[in-house]
């Protein structure tokens, strides 16, 4: 590639450990800010695409680069931010250790340790040992890290993995943010969250890359919703019962709303709509 070439580009790159390979002829090209879902089964290479990606894991065909300049040069290291879905953090060290510790590394201030911690919600457990932290807290502690200092590519190996709901949702609200002007790869086992943050998809099955594209562009072969009826319950179909939802077949979400209006008509109060299928499903099989 030449210097100056936009984004992050991934050629024909083929990886694994020692004799085990692992990525075969993976190529991509990014140039874009946003958020781009890495997905796929266990085992399909996603955190040995991240490493390669950071420059951590050497490729043994093909290469990676930045703008025209390969990762694995010192001119490239301090653009790359890599997110291990291991916490990686001493059991030994306070909250506000830790995330100094951090600092350090990155070459960030005492204003950013501070800066983050209240970012994170972490203030009432600076002062906590690592060891004593739920595994929800300490991957609060773990993504501290990722706002020290901005970089231009982010890779975060499942960033919200046992975090609850609504610490879940604030990190993807701070991910968000951040992708408006620089390249986040984010993978996750929650097809609905990766519907939810992501623009683009890419989806990787024994090593090698089934598909690069808008998640907009995505449509499972059939859409399926669910239905909850507050009232009315009488004037719907006993035989579209599943569970606690009545499921209708649709040709997208665009047929909802006339869905929801034709119950309304027959006596239906709705109570909740739910999509009972994710396109994403299919990038699994």
């Amino acid at each position: 590639m030449r210097p100056g070439t936009p984004g992050l580009v991934c050629d024909h790159v083929s990886a694994g450990y020692r004799a085990t390979p692992v990525l075969n002829g993976v190529s991509f090209s990014i140039g874009a800010p946003g958020v781009y879902v890495v997905l796929g089964p266990n085992g399909a290479g996603k955190t040995t695409l991240f490493r390669t990606l950071a420059g951590i894991l050497a490729p043994t065909q093909g290469s990676v680069a930045i703008d025209g300049l390969p990762v694995r040069d010192q001119r490239t290291r301090d653009r790359i931010h890599f997110l291990s879905h291991l916490d990686g953090i001493p059991e030994g060290l306070r909250v506000d250790e830790a995330v100094g510790y951090y600092a350090a590394i990155e070459r960030a201030h005492r204003e950013d340790v501070d800066r983050v911690i209240g970012l994170l919600g972490l203030e009432e457990l600076r002062h906590r040992f690592f060891s004593e932290l739920s595994a929800g807290q300490k991957k609060r502690v773990s993504i501290a890290r990722v706002f020290l200092r901005e970089r231009d590519v982010y890779l975060l190996d499942e960033p919200t993995a046992n975090l609850d709901p609504r610490v879940a949702a604030e990190i993807r609200e701070l991910l968000l943010s951040l992708s408006r002007r620089r390249i986040v790869l984010y993978s996750s086992h929650n097809l609905f969250e990766a519907r939810e943050i992501g623009s683009y998809v890419l989806a990787l099955k024994a090593g090698q890359l089934s598909l690069f594209g808008r998640i907009s562009d995505l449509r499972s072969a059939t859409y399926s919703v669910g239905v909850r009826a507050a009232r009315g319950e009488e004037h719907l179909p006993p035989e579209r019962k599943r569970g606690e939802y009545y499921v209708f077949e649709l040709n997208g979400p665009e047929d909802v709303a006339p869905l929801i209006q034709d119950l309304e008509r027959r006596g239906v109060q709705v109570r909740e709509v739910k999509e009972m299928g994710n396109p994403l499903e299919d990038l699994f099989t």
